[in-house]
Order: C-alpha cells, then structure tokens, then sequence
C-alpha cells in the first residue's frame, strides 16, 4: 500500500474537500484524484461519496481513518527508530572489562550512556581478565573491551590507549609500611604476593613479576585469584601484599592502605574493538569509553592534589 495515498486519504477525510486537501498537500487537484482512486481500487472499497457539492465518507472510509492514522504512524516510527539506529542513537552494544576499569570507567560509562543515548541496550560485564575478554570480542561475545596489553593482538582487532596507570602497593592496613608515603618495591621482597592467575589466563601476572625482578627479587610466595576485587579483599584479610593499577584505590575496602611505589612501573589501559565493522552505536559507545576513561584520570589527579 502506497503511504502517499494513504496520506491523501487522511488529509481528505480531514478535509471533506478536494481542493483544500490538495492545496495542503502541494498537489493539483486531477493528481489527489487520481491518488484516491488508486487505493481505491487496491482496497476494492469506495472511501468517499462524492457530489459537487460534499464529500463524504463512505462507512468504509469511515473504518478505515483509524487504520490509515496506525499505518502513518508505524511508518513515522519506523523511520525515526532506523534514523537511531543509523545515526547510532539505538542498538545493542556489549561491553566487557578488566577489574580495574569496573570500578571507574564502566560506572561512568554506564551514566553517560543513560543520559546521551537512552536508546541504547548496554550490557556491561566487568571484573574480567584480558585473555578472556579478547577472545569474547572474538567470539563476537562483546563488541568493545577494556583490557590490558595481551601477549598478541588477534587479527582483525583495532585497539587504542585509553590511559596509561601507575602501579601502587596494597598493604594490610597494620603493615610496617603502611605508614610510608611512599614504598621502595624492594623492601616488599620476602612477602608473599596476591596475583592474578599465571599461565597466560591474567596479563598483569608477567607485569607483576617482571617489575619486582627490576627491583632484584622474584615472590617467594605467591596467592592466585581471579578478580581484583577478591585480591584486595585478601590483602585486607592479611594473606600477602599486592601490586594493582592506581584506580583500584576507588574500591575504597577496610583494611588495605594503597601506597605510591618509588619508580612505579606504568601499565597501559587499552580500547578494542573489531575492525571494519562496529555499529553506529559501538563507534558512540567507544566515544564515551575515551572520555570516561580520561575524566576518571583527572578525577584522580584532583583528588591527589586535594589530599596533598
């Protein structure tokens, strides 16, 4: 059913009068004629009784306004929800984290999205490891991943630097060091060491050992656990000490004290996604990903500074 005719019947039977209907539909009269008669014919109904004098709606025109204003109406949202979509202000998009970025850029991203794209389904999965995280945007499990730098970049994933973080010291709280403003990562030789997973599962698991063999010594003891989260929990409960990306302070647990490192090691944040092929809404999605994650850097500086 051609919309046009539809839009001519409604404006018609709004109307009751030809003339007026073509003027408002910037058309001649012979070509809103001809329109009615077409769907019409297509509906095999008379919508209008017609003199020269009136025109009236038949009881069939009379029942079917209210189906034409449906149809104009499903049309116009259609529309509009493709223009969403092509323009990225609607979809699903996917997105998966490491532990460090759940507690800081997936909140903030989380608002941004509520307040600029309403439209948008995010779903959100954090606490998560790097190799697990790269193979879910491979399994097209996830459609944008903050990660750190994995051991390989697999083929037909673009990634970009969100940030690069320093690595602090987490004490238990009653820790000879804890009163320290800063710590030598060579005096926290001897302690046993929470880590994340070894065997290729956790990227900061070699970042961690390869930055205390630069201050001369490898953990004589080592705790493994999965989530960041548990991590710090296990430090607090006084299991060994730890090495985490300074936004882990946001987790904010009772007794811990993160503490600066003397020459801190640096270790990246990363974006990625799959190349050649993201959404409208996954390009604005990666977007805010960029500016949370920069806003949460300066967040962290003001608060240094403030605390300084």
């Amino acid at each position: 059913m051609d919309l046009r005719y539809v839009r001519a019947f409604v404006t018609v039977a709004e109307t009751r009068h030809f003339g007026r209907a073509a003027e408002r539909l910037h058309l001649a009269q012979p070509a809103l004629s001809h329109q009615i008669k077409a769907l019409e014919r297509e509906l095999d109904v008379q919508l209008f009784d017609r003199t020269t004098r009136r025109v009236e709606l038949t009881a069939a025109g009379r029942r079917f306004v209210d189906h034409a204003h449906r149809l104009l109406t499903q049309a116009t949202n259609a529309a509009d929800d493709l223009e969403r979509i092509a323009t990225g202000r609607a979809g699903r998009v996917s997105v998966g984290f490491i532990g460090t970025a759940t507690y800081d850029v997936l909140p903030r991203l989380a608002r941004e999205v509520r307040q600029q794209l309403p439209d948008v389904d995010l779903r959100l999965r954090g606490e998560l490891l790097t190799p697990e995280l790269m193979q879910g945007l491979a399994d097209f499990e996830f459609d944008l991943v903050v990660h750190r730098a994995p051991d390989a970049v697999p083929p037909g994933v673009e990634t970009r630097q969100l940030r690069s973080e320093p690595l602090v010291a987490v004490l238990p709280r009653y820790h000879p060091l804890a009163g320290h403003e800063v710590v030598g990562l060579d005096k926290l030789a001897g302690e046993t060491f929470v880590m994340h997973p070894a065997g290729g599962r956790s990227s900061m698991h070699a970042t961690v050992l390869a930055a205390c063999a630069a201050h001369g010594f490898r953990p004589s003891s080592v705790v493994e656990v999965s989530e960041t989260a548990t991590l710090v929990v296990f430090v607090a409960a006084g299991l060994g000490v730890a090495l985490v990306p300074e936004p882990v302070r946001a987790l904010g647990l009772d007794g811990v004290a993160y503490r600066p490192l003397a020459d801190a090691p640096r270790v990246d944040l990363l974006l990625s996604t799959r190349a050649g092929d993201p959404s409208a809404a996954t390009r604005r999605v990666a977007g805010l990903i960029e500016k949370s994650g920069n806003c949460a850097t300066g967040d962290r500086k003001a608060s240094a500074a403030r605390r300084r």
